[in-house]
């Protein structure tokens, strides 16, 4: 690392409640030259709350490319900077993450300013186990690709943490309960603030409230994790092969993701798989 680059500081600001933000957190946003925000017409609010006036710059989802060569040039130049978002912790579910490794890959030095993380308090208020878990993010927008990718971890047994938009909600859980069947899980909103709300219940329960209430705001869907045995460890062993990738594109995913499932469940590389068929015909 050069000594004469800046420094790229990951600032987690409050998902909610203003309060909930950390005295480092307001010095380093008071000390940097730069704050880089997903959105700065958000981050000014937070800004004027703390009475810290700083150059901003905007980085988000539709000009990341673009930006991120003109935020490495700048920390190369021995400029520090401040990465936020929205809310919570910044690389978690918007383009951070490709900051950091282009910085990290550049000799620059980055360090996390930590604080709130929306996933985190969500799964510790679900009353759901906290011991393991797994975030997911946002699920796919169409039904077929959100379909397939709950398929996917269906069996997997950490608790699951997902987000949301009001929009969606009820498509979610509706195919969580086609997808996982029955299962404990809790819907949490408004986190830190006044009207923090949290529904827990069955997956069926807490869609039949959305069916009721008109979701409004963003979620954190939290999921009780597989209590059934893992795919992989179900005995396939009276299938071909050949049989065993028919059994998953009869249930509609294209020939090589079939493969790849089928690989996966024999404990094997995709590549065998592919040797394997073209040896049996």
């Amino acid at each position: 690392m050069s000594e004469n680059y800046g420094i790229l500081y990951l600032v987690s600001t409050p998902i909610g409640n203003l309060e909930d933000i950390t005295y480092r957190a307001v010095r380093i946003l008071g000390e940097v030259d730069l704050i880089a925000a997903e959105d700065t017409r958000h981050t000014i609010k937070l800004l004027n709350h703390l009475g810290i006036k700083k150059p901003m710059i905007s980085y988000h989802d539709n000009n990341r490319i673009s930006r991120l060569k003109e935020l490495i040039e700048k920390l190369q130049s021995g400029i520090n900077i401040a990465l936020v978002s929205d809310a919570g912790t910044p690389g978690i579910s918007d383009p951070g993450e490709e900051l950091v490794v282009m910085a990290i890959e550049n000799g620059i030095k980055v360090t996390a300013v930590p604080g709130c993380s929306a996933s985190v308090t969500a799964l510790i208020l679900s009353g759901l186990s906290t011991g393991r878990f797994a975030f997911e993010g946002f699920l796919p927008q169409k039904h077929s690709e959100r379909v397939k990718f709950l398929e996917g971890i269906k069996y997997e047994d950490r608790t699951l943490i997902f987000y949301e938009g009001p929009h969606r909600i009820k498509d979610m859980l509706s195919d969580l309960l086609k997808v996982f069947g029955e299962r404990k899980c809790a819907v949490l909103r408004e986190l830190t603030k006044l009207h923090e709300e949290a529904v827990r219940g069955t997956v069926s329960e807490v869609l039949a409230h959305f069916e009721a209430n008109e979701p409004r705001g963003e979620f954190v869907v939290v999921v009780e994790g597989s209590k059934e045995p893992a795919r992989e460890n179900k005995d396939f062993s009276n299938l071909t092969v050949e049989e065993h990738v028919n059994m998953y594109m009869e249930k509609g995913h294209s020939r090589m993701d079939a493969m790849k499932l089928a690989a996966k469940d024999r404990g094997i590389s995709k590549r065998e798989i592919y040797s394997i068929l073209n040896s049996e015909k």
